[in-house]
């Protein structure tokens, strides 16, 4: 905008040219800052994430979702589908939509919600496992047990996953004032028995039986142990879900991974602490928090050709913002997997 004077436009011109120097030299500093920052940060910085690249699918327990009180199963789906899971697992119980009292048209109904929200349902486990366990003393629990075992088969098939976690017996629950130790041959005993009188069903139905080891409960101590049990059985249906935190207070979950080798058909994926640890839930973390040396077990999975679910199991929903734990862990399963979420990594 030209003035009343003569020397005003050129003054504003000058003025311009000033500025427009100005911010041309800024943005060229600025650029060549970034590029020093990105020269001594590549994108393959292992502060960052995994320098490598893996194919596992990233799956989460509904355990970790404030179910039912505070989100229904279908938001707790979508949840998961937000926040960059390919997977949810489910968990059946007494009282839940995953119950005795769903039937085929109830838990077909799930599985198709599951489709609707492009997230897929990787597996089925169970707390029902330690008030009903398969090598209890009484009779009567025994029988409960596997009647419970045999309608989470079932659940399973309905619900379109071929995943079915199965605690096979326990020598001791140490969490339970109501379960008589059982000795160590008994306990083996009859847990293979129950596993061979399921096997029929699950083969039948196309489910795969997976063994988890538990450590606390004083049964499959070892994965020389646990390949003993899977491969007891000679059956595509008997595979193992590997927990990496219920063995980490003695031993080392890489380990295990690199042993048990293709017979671990699903994992859940537990930080654990050992600085401090009281023989509770509470040495159960959220991703990252504890002394998992989680590069060296990624590599194990990855070198058994491993590339199924990692399913995050926790047992504390938060109380306030619950969705923070759901992202938070997708993101830390981001950075394992080597993945880039695109949240300021």
């Amino acid at each position: 905008m030209s003035g009343p004077y003569p020397f005003q436009k050129s003054v504003s011109l000058n003025r311009r040219q000033a500025m427009l120097s100005t911010m041309t030299a800024a943005a060229a500093t600025f650029l060549a800052e970034g590029q020093s920052d990105a020269a001594e940060v590549p994108s393959n910085d292992d502060r960052k994430r995994s320098p490598k690249s893996y194919k596992m699918k990233k799956s989460i327990n509904l355990w970790a979702f404030p179910y039912p009180d505070r989100m229904s199963l279908k938001e707790c789906m979508q949840l998961a589908k937000d926040a960059g899971f390919d997977g949810i697992e489910l968990n059946y119980d007494l009282e839940s939509d995953l119950s005795p009292k769903s039937g085929p048209k109830e838990l077909t109904a799930i599985r198709r919600m599951a489709e609707e929200i492009g997230i897929e349902i990787s597996g089925l486990c169970s707390f029902l496992f330690w008030p009903y366990p398969l090598t209890a003393n009484e009779v009567e629990r025994r029988s409960r047990g596997m009647e419970l075992a045999t309608k989470m088969t079932h659940a399973a098939h309905d619900l379109g996953t071929e995943n079915l976690l199965v605690v096979p017996g326990s020598v001791h629950i140490p969490w339970r004032d109501d379960y008589p130790p059982v000795a160590n041959d008994v306990c083996d005993e009859r847990a293979k028995a129950a596993v061979a009188k399921l096997l029929p069903t699950a083969e039948k139905l196309g489910v795969s039986m997976n063994i988890e080891n538990i450590f606390f409960n004083g049964y499959i101590m070892t994965p020389m142990e646990m390949a003993d049990f899977v491969d007891h059985f000679d059956s595509e249906f008997v595979n193992v879900h590997f927990d990496t935190g219920n063995i980490m207070m003695f031993q080392f979950p890489e380990h295990w991974v690199n042993y048990l080798g293709k017979r671990i058909r699903n994992v859940h994926l537990k930080e654990f602490t050992k600085n401090g640890t009281d023989y509770s839930l509470e040495t159960f973390r959220p991703l990252l928090d504890g002394t998992t040396d989680w590069p060296a077990v990624i590599e194990a999975f990855d070198q058994t050709e491993y590339d199924g679910y990692l399913t995050f199991e926790y047992f504390h929903p938060w109380l306030h913002y619950p969705e923070a734990l759901i992202y938070q862990t997708s993101d830390s399963m981001d950075r394992m997997l080597g993945r880039t979420s695109g949240r300021g990594m």
